[in-house]
């Protein structure tokens, strides 16, 4: 590894409008002594390839012949650039980056060998002043496994006022913006393609912890996120993945012995969630998180125990509050709060 460390890897698909408008950002502002841009096509049928060779001839292009997803994108294309770069960061499409946003990220990760992945701070691109909700100012997971952010629980999001400029360690890291150590990444196995999309990058950072490495918030380094460009909240498709997913998450990650309990409250806290869905004559996303867990109840078979933390594993959701009674019971909104 005698070049730049840093592989910082875009994964595209039909994506020549997002191309055309954040790469150069990204081009302009991260440090080449320390970093290669790679743009990773995922077979794209637009024009995306011809612009990459005639507007940006610095940027490394992975091309694939077909579209592999984005889980599967991201490990083939890791997994070539494995023996080149120490670190790997994975940087969604539609991120714009302001001046040098990869130095502190990359001085944190040198100085913290303990460390397995890091992100920024990640703002709103569509209004500055506040975090952006997939991954804010750094991930957690409540003790029944649900997501939340410094920075965003559920549907509140705050603005930035330099409330959570401190670096933390965390639970998880934002996919949208994460660096990782890539023999770790490769070492865990990478993201989860069976996941198809959400919560992918939270099960990655739960078998990074697992395998003894901390995660770390570090805004001194920020960047601004689109998000919310595949699917609404509101979609379906994105209740069916976000239970489903979930579910697989902590069928994969618990300690045998804590599992089926775990589950088992799950499952009563869902069908809460498919009453309130009823009750509102949410027909679909009702219908949505039915087939969420019978398809869990399929998928979880691709999973042997032999695969799986041990019995007596970690249980890192073991001393984590309850969000749903913090939040909707005694009314806590940020997370300064908790």
């Amino acid at each position: 590894m005698n070049g730049p460390r840093v592989a910082v890897v875009i994964l595209n698909w039909n994506g020549e409008r997002f191309l055309r408008e954040y790469l150069p950002s990204v081009v302009k502002n991260t440090p080449r002594k320390i970093a290669d841009v790679i743009v990773a096509d995922n077979g794209s049928t637009d024009s995306s390839i011809s612009v990459l060779k005639k507007d940006f001839p610095d940027v490394r292009l992975i091309e694939f012949s077909e579209n592999h997803g984005f889980a599967e994108g991201y490990n083939l294309a890791i997994g070539g650039l494995a023996d080149e770069y120490k670190y790997t960061v994975l940087l969604n499409s539609d991120v714009r980056v302001d001046d040098d946003w990869l130095t502190p990220l990359y001085d944190f990760m040198e100085s913290h060998p303990k460390v397995g992945a890091v992100q920024p701070k990640i703002l709103s691109l569509s209004d500055p002043r506040k975090f952006e909700y997939a991954g804010a100012a750094g991930g957690f997971l409540d003790c029944n496994g649900y997501p939340y952010c410094r920075g965003r629980i559920f549907e509140s999001v705050e603005a930035d006022c330099g409330q959570y400029d401190a670096p933390l360690q965390v639970d998880w890291a934002s996919g949208a913006a994460l660096m990782v150590d890539t023999a770790l990444y490769i070492k865990v196995g990478g993201l989860d393609k069976e996941f198809f999309a959400h919560m992918e990058e939270i099960d990655l950072c739960w078998r990074m912890r697992l395998a003894g490495r901390e995660l770390w918030a570090v805004p001194q380094a920020k960047v601004y996120h689109l998000g919310g460009g595949s699917l609404p909240a509101s979609n379906p498709k994105k209740t069916y993945l976000n239970f489903r997913n979930n579910l697989l998450m902590l069928y994969k990650n618990l300690p045998h012995e804590v599992r089926g309990r775990r589950l088992l409250w799950r499952r009563m806290l869902d069908i809460l969630a498919w009453a309130k869905f009823i009750a509102t004559f949410d027909m679909k996303n009702a219908s949505a998180l039915v087939r969420a867990h019978r398809d869990f109840a399929r998928m979880r078979l691709l999973y042997p125990d032999g695969s799986l933390p041990e019995k007596n594993g970690r249980d890192l959701l073991a001393s984590r509050p309850n969000i749903l009674v913090e939040y909707y019971l005694k009314g806590k909104r940020l997370f300064s709060e908790l």
